[in-house]
């Protein structure tokens, strides 16, 4: 008899993926008798082994998990020899295999509206611009400063990309008006998305047009409007159901800010004014004021010191940035580079904004795992309970891409997406922001055009992609095809700014064009208005039980499954139609133990009623998907 175990199949391991602290975890291995068999637990205090029982048909073993959160490792001895692996099916092997398990506070919850919302990510200065008056009026009240600023006249001109006006060097300083009025006034438009959640890139007043060079923390940027203005937007919001997200830039300050005043702009109160300041210990100076630490060496940035009690009193205490602009009517805050913040630091943000209001979420950018993310102070704590409610989760995007583009096969997405189920805890995946594009990728549309990565060409190289029309049309169909599964799949949709429209770009500035107000591809607006629908509408994605299994190469299957309802999605990412045969059988693993049951009558995206018995067989179209549900 063969030996067999498989971490994904709860007839083998109960429960599914992370679990809790002091949790009882039940494993099963199916083998022979009279064997040795001990489960090796690999805990941050050092290895313990524990002997596995015989029942008759298995071997069984159950312990707790450990009291405190962490990533934990375990694995399994038969007569001597290690058997076991990182993920997927074990085998035998002369050294130890393990599985990861990852071990989250059982307190943890995550806010309820935001596992069941949609985002819409906003680059102010891009989206719309109410009042063109008051906007020529504040940039040359900042001009009238010293300030360097460009206003375009033409909303629908590329941004800048080149040194201007002499410079010698790329600033982005050139400015559209896009203002909060003219996000206030397109709520309408955005509720119609079913939009539910704006995250906004940073509104605060910064001497660039993309404001990730803070110059003061408690005040809106004039030529986005007033703080006035902002509490004005919140409360129009929330008349539509929809709730405001800030981005917060705390692992590093503008030089020409109010705090270090590189310029002397401020007064004598800034960091490189006077060693007195009270913002002097801030900044970490090697020769002051000339060289002091900088953010990816940009001399325009200079890095923080988060744990100097005077700038954590700052941002997270009384009177601080999170609660003043919580208590403006922000709804949460989304950590630029986390994996830059320390993990004190963010579990200080964390008990501050939920002191302020329980519901409000804080969101990280971690382009990486967040399970087994790894620093210099070791293993991360994202996912233990007491950090991050959910990550911009990239590791759907960069899968997805490459499984859209025909890079990468069904079976490697699938199993991409099934490491991440595993891997994080279930309130922490259901709020994961799942995204396609945003302010630091291409265009998602132009992604989908099967170009190279933007990464790893120069700017030259990345203006001379023009894709011809039938690339276009295809990276359309893909683009509807990934928003097919990040409508479906657990966790938040998040709909970069302009991309439902059709927008096209390669990476930054190229990316953070206006929207196309007039010119949007309506087709594939509503297409995308029809997904955010279903998204919101479905109690199998909203509160579902979730498989997901390659039947094919290049075709992907994902059920979502509730007491009152079955939605079945599969996803064709080859250029022919394909003809899709689906069985219980392909769903072995995932968090329910019984095989789904597809016996029943169907209705498709369509309206058209299928019928299954045992088995399902259907046409999926070239890059296109199916979309089936029983009530």
């Amino acid at each position: 008899m063969n030996w067999y175990y498989h971490s994904r199949d709860p007839h083998y391991k109960a429960p599914f993926g992370a679990v809790r602290t002091n949790e009882p975890v039940r494993l099963r291995i199916d083998g022979m008798p009279s064997a040795m068999v001990e489960l090796l637990l690999y805990l941050p205090d050092g290895p313990r082994t524990v002997p596995m029982q015989w029942d008759g048909s298995a071997y069984h073993v159950t312990f707790c998990a450990p009291q405190t959160p962490c990533r934990m490792g375990y694995g399994f001895r038969i007569n001597g020899r290690y058997f076991g692996a990182e993920s997927g099916r074990a085998r035998f092997a002369d050294t130890p295999q393990t599985y990861g398990l990852t071990v989250y506070d059982g307190a943890f919850q995550t806010p309820e509206w935001f596992r069941h919302a949609v985002v819409y990510q906003i680059f102010p200065d891009r989206f719309y611009c109410a009042d063109r008056a008051r906007f020529d009026r504040a940039i040359e009240a900042c001009r009238a400063t010293g300030r360097s600023v460009f206003a375009h006249q033409n909303w629908n001109d590329m941004p800048f990309y080149l040194p201007h006006g002499g410079a010698k060097n790329y600033n982005p300083d050139d400015y559209f008006g896009g203002d909060l009025c003219g996000i206030r006034e397109k709520l309408p438009y955005l509720a119609s998305l079913g939009v539910t959640c704006l995250y906004l890139n940073p509104i605060f007043s910064a001497h660039s047009n993309h404001r990730y060079n803070t110059a003061d923390y408690l005040t809106i940027d004039p030529i986005l409007g007033t703080n006035d203005d902002f509490r004005a937007l919140c409360d129009a919001a929330r008349a539509f159901g929809i709730r405001i997200v800030l981005d917060g830039v705390f692992s590093h300050t503008g030089d020409d800010s109010v705090y270090f005043d590189r310029y002397g702009r401020y007064g004598t109160h800034g960091a490189c004014e006077s060693k007195d300041s009270p913002y002097y210990r801030w900044y970490r100076f090697y020769d002051w004021p000339k060289t002091y630490e900088c953010w990816w060496n940009f001399e325009t940035l200079p890095d923080v010191e988060e744990t100097e009690p005077s700038y954590t009193a700052f941002i997270q205490g009384e009177g601080g940035v999170l609660k003043t602009w919580l208590s403006a009517g922000a709804s949460g805050w989304r950590l630029d580079v986390a994996d830059e913040l320390p993990d004190s630091f963010i579990r200080g943000i964390r008990r501050s904004i939920k002191e302020t209001d329980p519901d409000a979420v804080l969101i990280g950018e971690v382009w990486d795992n967040c399970a087994t993310k790894y620093g210099p102070e070791g293993r991360r704590g994202y996912v233990n309970g007491d950090e991050l409610d959910a990550p911009m989760n990239y590791r759907f995007r960069e899968p997805a891409i490459e499984f859209l583009n025909g890079r990468k096969d069904a079976y490697w997405y699938a199993e991409t997406q099934n490491q991440l189920l595993e891997d994080y805890p279930k309130p922490f995946m259901d709020a994961c922001l799942n995204l396609l594009g945003s302010h630091d990728t291409e265009r998602t549309r132009t992604a989908l055009c099967g170009i190279p990565d933007a990464r790893t060409l120069s700017r030259k190289q990345q203006l001379a992609i023009h894709p011809d029309e039938a690339t276009l049309a295809r990276a359309s169909k893909r683009l509807l095809l990934g928003y097919a599964l990040m409508a479906v799949q657990p966790g938040v949709p998040c709909i970069y700014y302009g991309d439902e429209a059709g927008m096209l770009g390669m990476s930054d500035p190229l990316n953070r064009g206006t929207f196309p107000w007039g010119n949007e591809d309506k087709v594939l607006t509503e297409q995308v208005r029809r997904l955010m629908r279903l998204h919101n509408g479905s109690d199998a994605i909203q509160n579902g039980s979730t498989r997901i299994a390659a039947i094919g190469k290049q075709t992907l299957c994902v059920i979502r499954e509730s007491e009152k309802e079955m939605l079945i999605l599969l996803a064709n990412a080859a250029d022919a139609p394909v003809r899709a045969v689906l069985s219980p059988a392909l769903f072995f693993e995932g968090p329910n133990e019984s095989l789904p049951e597809l016996n029943g009558t169907y209705t498709d995206e369509c309206g058209n009623t299928v019928h299954a018995r045992s088995t399902l067989s259907l046409t999926v179209p070239a890059n296109g998907f199916r979309i089936l549900r029983r009530v």
